[in-house]
Formats: C-alpha cells, sequence, structure tokens
C-alpha cells in the first residue's frame, strides 16, 4: 500500500512536471551574425541612447567600476540577489546574436533568445508597454556599444524559486503584456507623461511595493518601497506639506534640484542623469502624468509649511543637543538663507512615516556632487556619532515638521552605518 502510494506522489509530481514544462515552453529563435554598427543610422542609434538613458539601461547593467552594459550590477531582493546581465554585442557573452526580434520578444514578454523566461527583476512588466519605434531605436543602441566579453554571474536565489520555468506561471497570475493603451479621457501630454512613467522609464519598478513575489502591489502604485537601501518616495501622495506643481516637477526632473522640495539623493540622481537627453516636452508630459496622481497627504499644509520656513530660535545654553549639533554641522547651508535654498522641514524625507532611511544615509554619506547636480553636501560619518546623529533627526524631525518622531531610530542608525561601510 504504501509503495502504491509512493508510486501515485511520483505519477502526480511527474505529470506536474511535465505540464510544467510544456506550459513555461518557449521556442528559441536562431542566433544571428553580430550585426555591424555601420548598419544602423546614426539618428537611430542617437534616439536609442536618449530612450536607453530614460530607462536606466546602462546604470542597471553596469555594476560599479565595470565597463558599461557588462552586467554584474547586484539587485537584493527578499528571495535573493538578483544580478544584471551583459548587454553588450558581445557574442560569446553578450547579446551579440540576438535579432531585434528576440530582443523584442525579451522586452515585450520577458523571454531570452533560447526560450529561458527573465526574472521580473528585469522589468519587462513595464517594457511590454514600449512601442515598436522606441523597440528598434534601443536596439540600434545596445547593439552599437563596444562589445565587453563578460560572463553574467549567477543569481543566488534558492531552489525552486531560481526555477525559470515557474516564471510562466507568475506571469499567468502577475503579467498583462501589451503594448500602452491611450487613455481617451487625458489629453496627449498626460498619455505621453504616462507612457514614459509607466513603460520606458519603469518608475513603478523603484516607487511600488512589491509582494513577496516580487510582483508590484495591486491597488498601491507609486505608493513608495524600499529600494537599494533608500525610500523610494510616495509619487501618488506628498509626504510633505508641500505639494508639487507641473513645473517645480518638471525642474526636479530636468536639474536634480527643485526649491522648496530639495535636491535628488541616492538612485535618484542616476534617474535625473538618465533623463538628461529627453526633450522638455517629454519630462513636462511626466510631470504633468505624476502631479494629476498626486493627492495631499495628512500633513497640515499651513502650520506645517510655517514651521518647516520659521527662522532658527536664538541660542541658548540650555537648548537641546539636536539643536546644537544643527547650528554646529547643518545651518551655514540650511538655515533660512543658506546655500540649501529649500528648508529642511518641507523635504520629503523628513515627512516619512516610519522610514528615516534617506535622511540618515544623506547625512553618514553626504551627496557627492561630482555626477554634475546641484546640491552637493559633505558626509558627516566621521563626526557625528550615532548619539549626535539620532538627536539631529528628533530635534528636525519635532521641531522642524508636524510629525511624531521616527521609532527604532538608534538600531537603524546602527544598520545604517554598518551597511555603508561594508559597501564596495
Amino acid at each position: 500500500m504504501f509503495r502504491r502510494l509512493l508510486l501515485a506522489i511520483a505519477g502526480i509530481g511527474a505529470v506536474a512536471v511535465v505540464a510544467l514544462q510544456a506550459l513555461a515552453w518557449r521556442p528559441a529563435i536562431p542566433p544571428i551574425a553580430p550585426p555591424a554598427a555601420a548598419s544602423f543610422a546614426p539618428e537611430l542609434v542617437s534616439r536609442g541612447e536618449m530612450l536607453a538613458g530614460a530607462g536606466n539601461c546602462m546604470a542597471c547593467h553596469t555594476t560599479r567600476g565595470g565597463q558599461p552594459g557588462a552586467g554584474g550590477q547586484p539587485f537584493p531582493t527578499a528571495i535573493g540577489t538578483f544580478y544584471s546581465t551583459n548587454i553588450t554585442p558581445d557574442p560569446a557573452t553578450g547579446i551579440g546574436h540576438w535579432s531585434e526580434a528576440v530582443f523584442a520578444r525579451a522586452l515585450r514578454e520577458g523571454i531570452a533568445r533560447d526560450g529561458r523566461h527573465l526574472f521580473p527583476v528585469f522589468p519587462y512588466d513595464h517594457f511590454t508597454k514600449l512601442a515598436d519605434a522606441d523597440i528598434k531605436a534601443l536596439y540600434a543602441y545596445v547593439m552599437t556599444r563596444p562589445p565587453v566579453s563578460a560572463a553574467d554571474q549567477p543569481n543566488t536565489v534558492p531552489f525552486p524559486l531560481n526555477v525559470r520555468a515557474l516564471q510562466a506561471i507568475w506571469k499567468i497570475i502577475y503579467f498583462k503584456p501589451g503594448p500602452y493603451q491611450p487613455d481617451p479621457r487625458r489629453d496627449a501630454q498626460w498619455n505621453r507623461g504616462a507612457y514614459l512613467a509607466e513603460g520606458l522609464a519603469a518608475c513603478g519598478a523603484c516607487h511600488t511595493a512589491r509582494t513577496v513575489l516580487g510582483a508590484e502591489q495591486v491597488g498601491h502604485p507609486y505608493g513608495g518601497a524600499l529600494f537599494a537601501g533608500w525610500i523610494a518616495t510616495p509619487l501618488d501622495v506628498s509626504p510633505s506639506p508641500a505639494r508639487w506643481s507641473e513645473a517645480e516637477l518638471f525642474t526636479y526632473l530636468r536639474t536634480g534640484d527643485s526649491p522648496p522640495h530639495g535636491v535628488a539623493v541616492g538612485p535618484m540622481r542616476l534617474v535625473v542623469k538618465g533623463l538628461a537627453k529627453l526633450p522638455d516636452s517629454d519630462l513636462k508630459a511626466i510631470a504633468a502624468y505624476f502631479v494629476s496622481l498626486n493627492r495631499p497627504s495628512g500633513a497640515a499644509l499651513e502650520p506645517g509649511v510655517a514651521k518647516a520656513t520659521a527662522p532658527d530660535p536664538p541660542a541658548d545654553p540650555k537648548e537641546a543637543q539636536g539643536l546644537k549639533i544643527y547650528r554646529a554641522n547643518c545651518a551655514a547651508c540650511h538655515k533660512p538663507g543658506g546655500a540649501a535654498r529649500s528648508p529642511l522641514g518641507l523635504n520629503a524625507s523628513m515627512w516619512l512615516e516610519d522610514k528615516p532611511q534617506n535622511f540618515i544615509r544623506t547625512v553618514l554619506d553626504g551627496i557627492d556632487g561630482s555626477d554634475g547636480l546641484p546640491g552637493a553636501m559633505l558626509a558627516f560619518r566621521d563626526k557625528l556619532s550615532d548619539s549626535d546623529l539620532i538627536a539631529l533627526a528628533e530635534y528636525l524631525r519635532t521641531e522642524r515638521t508636524n510629525a511624531a518622531g521616527w521609532p527604532g531610530l538608534d538600531k537603524l542608525v546602527r544598520k545604517i552605518r554598518t551597511e555603508s561601510m561594508s559597501q564596495p
């Protein structure tokens, strides 16, 4: 009886495996000889470069200190770390043998040339919305990059979550393929912004929280999420009482700085750099799209703005330690009329509930201005102790905003300081 049970279980398992393989099967597409760079029109390559920048293609497919497009950039997730792949036209280790049809299938369906399913850490769920002409331009751009011989680094995802065939089931549940469909209720500018934000720029890939299985949460798009140790701030609601106007958001996307909201920090600086070649009309369209989604937060507007923009209090020997630290290290730039044009109290990082990561990381490691964007700031890792940083955070949070103090601040400060120090 026991033997029969085992055989039955084995039989059911075998049938399930065969059924999964049948469900997941996609045909391989024959390789091609790597196309000559000269076979692509220069204006098509130039357009592809602009689009690739907006899509952060090279930023995601280039590890720190590595060759552009050669892959190896780590993407830690709840189930393990994925590494970006080599997208240079190297025939052996890159995509040199990919035809334009293969490239389009990868973007639109998440399928590699050999028929393997790609993991959704590659945002094909966004790129599926791309127009044929934009895919053609992107293909021209990547196939004219210098080929780099660099083998893909293995992902560190445990079995069975590393089984690519299971992605076929994931796609049935979460993936909606197909080009962007304009909303007839909206004008052309809004639809252009939606196409760029939802498709090419894949804004939701960072700004929308994910389920355990890596799918973007349904029903709360752009609600903010943890990405690469930073909080990608909510785009559907203003955490700060300073709400975005279309003009302010356009300026932020164009320059990386927009008073009174502040400067881009963390991965968002790479995004601003990537958007640099898009025309003003496209950035204005993105701004129009997101401002239309933005609704007021629970922050009290007038009192919050008044508190954030109030002058620094007069010096007092009995003043709180956090205020003393602020005067000694921050006030020269961040006081009203200082070099930093945006009040700290209106910065979204100061209003994120239970999420002080952006504030902590910025104070510890500063802002590297070598990228050409505004907002360079000194790092205070070696100057401020954990207790100093906590006191400063508590002062700014409670005295410059209407928000309550951040809970668990001591543990998070120690954690982030250790993480930052361990980064290569």
